[in-house]
């Protein structure tokens, strides 16, 4: 919660307990100043009057304190970029919202490509960039240098994706002696993002094929833990047929 709504807030707690004091300060007065002249000053009826006068005084107190609240200037108002930041932090805090907002992220991207001529390429940077982010978590050792590249090299694409995109934005403003210039580098920017998300479809390749070959036994033949499941199923089928064994002629003698 943010000071400005912090301070307002507490502004209409103060305003509300004053006015919940003053009715019940006015109130108690006026039933101190019928009960008293009928029957008589008594026990009761200083009651009646101390409750009254503590109301009454109550009230007066949260009034002040409204009054010097309200004089106060009011913090100003937050930055919406900041704001923004604070409710995206604290909905990554789960799995299901950070794939939420990774996904809205990609979205904006690729809706601000649109109709752009490395829109194919993008689509190959996502699903690339997808797929490694499912091998990471295999790739140790010297796949977790691989990794932190990779992250570095999509960055740059990405940049560089929206760099072209701008580019071809403004070639139908550029003029016509200019625009042959703008067309050329437009051209060379494309090609310079092409072959990048080709060599980064080939990290991603040989980051599967890393993941493969590091579940491969080390010696020939099946992996040791597949040879640990096979003698543990034979144990539990001797031990199934030595019980049978065992149980059977007790049955048939009962």
């Amino acid at each position: 919660m943010d000071e400005r709504t912090r301070y307002f807030r507490r502004l209409k707690r103060l305003r509300g307990s004053a006015r919940r004091w003053s009715v019940l300060g006015g109130g108690l007065t006026a039933a101190a100043a019928v009960l008293v002249p009928y029957s008589g000053i008594g026990a009761v009826d200083a009651i009646w009057a101390g409750a009254a006068g503590s109301s009454v005084a109550l009230a007066w107190w949260r009034w002040s304190d409204h009054r010097a609240l309200a004089a106060l200037p009011a913090p100003p108002a937050p930055d919406p970029a900041l704001a923004g930041q604070r409710l995206a932090a604290a909905i990554e805090r789960f799995p299901a919202g950070r794939s939420v907002l990774n996904e809205v992220r990609r979205q904006k991207d690729r809706y601000a490509l649109r109709g752009s001529a490395i829109t194919r390429g993008w689509d190959r940077l996502d699903r690339a960039s997808a797929t490694l982010v499912s091998l990471a978590g295999r790739l140790t050792g010297p796949g977790e240098a691989a990794v932190l590249e990779a992250a570095v090299a999509e960055q740059w694409l990405r940049d560089l994706g929206q760099r072209v995109a701008s580019v071809e934005r403004a070639i139908p403003l550029t003029p016509a002696d200019k625009k042959a210039v703008i067309e050329q580098s437009h051209a060379s920017l494309a090609e310079q993002f092409t072959t990048g998300v080709d060599a980064y479809e080939r990290l991603v390749a040989a980051a599967a094929g890393y993941v493969a070959e590091d579940g491969h036994p080390v010696t020939e033949g099946t992996h040791p833990a597949f040879n640990g499941l096979v003698d543990a199923t034979d144990r539990l089928r001797g031990l199934a047929e030595g019980l049978a064994e065992l149980k059977r002629p007790s049955a048939t003698t009962s």
